[in-house]
């Protein structure tokens, strides 16, 4: 990748370079090159419709992981007003890969939560790179129980390879942690909608997942376990990653087939990063688009349509005595 240009795009970035130049060239110059650079403008077109129109689980996996794609923080900005962010688990500390608190969505009072990987490098080691610890997922449990208390719904955003897998998290009970986040969001009486705006890894992505609705945006993956870390496993070799992406069905388009996602937000042609205002509000339509049928629901409805929701999907087969 350079500058953020990734390798499939290649082409495409060449092709507008040149129509930059042959533009620079006209205006220097005063020579008309209308009629080539209009040529080029067209195969631009045809080309960005080829590349973005056929992409693969890699390439999409790339671009959920591009260095620009706008983060938590950015959607927070652009979707919602009065953002009050709160900190600490009341146990252990804050961890900055969680981020969350009161705003106010359509002028109406809500949580935000999700996680946060960071913008420049000094943010993104401050951020442990969006993996959060226990104390993470505590400090998201205690805003939804405020909100639940409260009567708020709940807007998640997940973008995280996956919990930090570090010893210390061990020491501190991330596996228990994520565990009971499951449980108790379960059982949450107010609405949850959660969205996957880039990575959706493993258990890190699910302990902040458990809602009524699940929103995928077209490029984000989501999945039980890295591509890299499916091929270490399975062929042992970690370059087999493309394989292992097609393999696992990761794409927004695949669960959304197998029933695991209620819907697809499109993002701006090569990726949410090409056009933030764009994405957030194409976010924010999908969010109050489920949200509004969810407020009209009693409290033990929202439980039960949560809970019918994760019964649905999977296929469960028994087997015989003969």
């Amino acid at each position: 990748m350079n500058n953020g240009q990734l390798a499939f795009e290649k082409p495409l970035v060449e092709l507008r370079d040149k129509i930059a130049e042959l533009r620079k060239f006209t205006q220097d110059k005063e020579i008309d090159l209308s009629e080539e650079i209009a040529t080029l403008e067209e195969k631009a077109r045809r080309l960005e419709g080829q590349i973005y129109g056929n992409l693969t689980t890699w390439q999409k996996v790339q671009i959920a992981r591009h260095v620009s794609r706008p983060t938590t923080q950015d959607y927070i900005q652009h979707i919602f007003t009065d953002f009050i962010e709160l900190h600490g688990d009341r146990l252990y500390g804050d961890d900055p890969a969680i981020i969350g608190g009161i705003a106010k969505f359509n002028g109406s009072p809500v949580t935000v939560i999700g996680h946060e990987r960071g913008k420049d490098t000094k943010d993104k080691i401050a951020r442990n790179f969006g993996l959060p610890h226990p104390e993470g997922y505590r400090k998201a449990l205690r805003l939804m129980q405020q909100a639940d208390k409260f009567n708020r719904p709940i807007i998640c955003f997940v973008d995280t390879q996956g919990a930090h897998p570090g010893v210390e998290a061990e020491e501190r009970g991330q596996s228990e942690a994520i565990a009971r986040n499951l449980r108790e969001m379960a059982g949450l009486r107010v609405p949850i909608i959660c969205v996957v705006t880039g990575e959706g890894g493993s258990g890190g992505a699910l302990a902040i997942s458990v809602g009524n609705r699940l929103l995928m945006l077209e490029n984000a993956y989501y999945s039980v376990i890295s591509p890299e870390g499916a091929a270490a496993i399975l062929w042992r070799d970690s370059t087999k990653a493309q394989e292992a992406a097609e393999a696992l069905k990761i794409t927004a388009q695949d669960l959304y087939s197998l029933g695991v996602v209620d819907k697809i937000i499109p993002e701006p042609k090569g990726g949410a990063h090409k056009d933030v205002t764009t994405q957030a509000h194409a976010i924010q339509e999908a969010i109050q688009e489920e949200l509004t049928p969810l407020l009209s629901m009693k409290e033990e409805d929202l439980v039960l349509d949560r809970h019918r929701k994760f019964e649905k999907i999977g296929v469960f087969t028994t087997v015989g005595n003969g």
